[in-house]
């Protein structure tokens, strides 16, 4: 595979087999991802699509949660999904400390192969090409600081280092890049 043959895409109904096989393979690796979506019938994965086109219209999103739309990595000649990411079209105050615009998570399997900065790079031109409907001149990425492989994605994509915090779930310190568009 060449990193030309990765795109992002919009989730739809036909990725159901790549998206169980994504489930799988963080199961395997013991990290609880998506644990609300086992059992995934046909019916129930044509909802949760559905459920995430209209986050990025925001419609039924949960409160203090803003728009967000979701995109997937995928290369079209292998039926997997190889990560994940999510474009928040606004901060509110919680996200300026930790979570930012944009976040982002490559499959463990297909870790530390370039995919991550490749991906981020792919949703940066993302944002860019609807930066006029964002209104966004630049976007915050924020990774928990112990996190170097985010952070070598992060700054390796033109991030610049603003500020160390403390995340108010984990306890532990979470860094925050801001990216010029």
């Amino acid at each position: 595979m060449a990193v030309e043959d990765f795109a992002l895409v919009e989730p739809e109904p036909r990725h159901r087999r790549a998206f169980l096989a994504m489930l799988d393979d963080y199961r395997r690796a013991g990290e609880e991802r998506y644990g609300n979506l086992r059992n995934l019938t046909p019916l129930r994965f044509r909802a949760y699509i559905q459920k995430l086109r209209d986050a990025s219209q925001g419609i039924g999103l949960q409160p203090g949660w803003v728009p967000y739309t979701t995109l997937w990595l995928v290369c079209p000649t292998v039926p997997l999904i190889f990560g994940s990411v999510q474009l928040r079209h606004r901060l509110t105050e919680a996200l300026e400390k930790e979570g930012g615009h944009i976040g982002y998570t490559i499959t463990p399997s297909q870790r530390r192969q370039g995919l991550g900065t490749l991906q981020l790079a792919l949703a940066l031109d993302e944002v860019r090409r609807r930066r006029e409907s964002l209104g966004l001149d630049r976007v915050l990425i924020t990774c928990n600081t112990e996190n170097i492989g985010s952070a070598k994605i992060i700054q390796k994509n033109g991030g610049i280092f603003e500020s160390e915090v403390i995340s108010d779930f984990s306890g532990k310190p979470v860094s925050r890049y801001w990216i010029d568009l």
